[in-house]
């Protein structure tokens, strides 16, 4: 069995869901071992080995774990099957359809898995930087209200992406949030003293996410703890092979299915 962490904010008799790491794959190298990431220069059959393990984990087949061809956006697609026309252009799903496993993928950016139980819905999407500054949070929650969910009786749980003390960024970073608005300046901090005797500020992508579901009206919320960057033996993590100097890396998934 593939491992994987679940959370019980989103426990319910309804669905399954996990978030899975790099353990419990074939993959081999920087891509070892459970990289389920399409787009990664893995080998094919290697990821769709893996994806199959994860789907087989939640209950259904490879074909019915549909992951997005994510562009940092604030893009949602309504899912009714399988892709027919290969992976849509998007950063988030949503779905009543039982037996589709929706997923989100990431090597430090956030995966946010969302639960209705009271309309049987359930929805994905992948928070990095720039999607989350978007509003694909937003964008998700109103996507699932179009099919006739309340947002009041959402749950939404944030999976393991890089936290505040690994992700130091520039000041044209932090400028870009305060100028969409001045409230965003209380997720950075500086950061310790750099070799060059410059302190540069640390962005808390997890409390901005958090922070973005509970302004829209989003009460039961909650985040796994884990660091992508600080776990580098548990997750993928893009700038760790970065700091590092190893090309390529896997991808993490996040994935929730509503139960047939």
């Amino acid at each position: 069995m593939v491992p994987f962490k679940t959370h019980n904010v989103l426990e319910h008799d309804q669905i399954t869901h996990g978030f899975f790491g790099r353990k419990g794959g074939v993959s081999t190298d920087q891509f070892g071992q459970l990289n389920t990431g399409q787009g990664s220069d893995d080998a094919p059959e290697n990821v769709f080995e893996n994806r199959r393990r994860v789907a087989e984990a939640l209950g259904t087949t490879e074909p019915r774990l549909l992951s997005n061809y994510q562009i940092h956006s604030s893009e949602v697609v309504i899912v009714d099957g399988p892709w027919d026309n290969g992976r849509p252009k998007a950063d988030g799903m949503v779905t009543r359809r039982k037996g589709l496993a929706l997923s989100a993928l990431g090597a430090d950016c956030g995966p946010v898995l969302f639960h209705d139980p009271q309309e049987e819905m359930i929805g994905a999407c992948h928070a990095g930087w720039g999607g989350a500054l978007k509003g694909i949070t937003t964008s998700t929650i109103r996507a699932m209200e179009g099919l006739g969910s309340c947002r009041e009786n959402i749950r939404a749980v944030l999976g393991p992406c890089i936290s505040q003390a690994n992700y130091e960024v520039g000041h044209d970073f932090r400028d870009t949030f305060v100028a969409e608005d001045e409230s965003y300046d209380r997720f950075f901090e500086l950061g310790p003293e750099r070799n060059d005797g410059e302190r540069r500020p640390h962005f808390d992508l997890k409390r901005f996410i958090l922070a973005r579901l509970r302004d829209e009206g989003v009460t039961r919320i909650a985040c796994l703890e884990d660091c992508t960057y600080g776990q580098p033996e548990d997750y993928f993590s893009y700038r760790f092979n970065t700091h590092q100097g190893v090309e390529g890396y896997g991808r993490n998934i996040s994935a929730i299915m509503l139960k047939e």
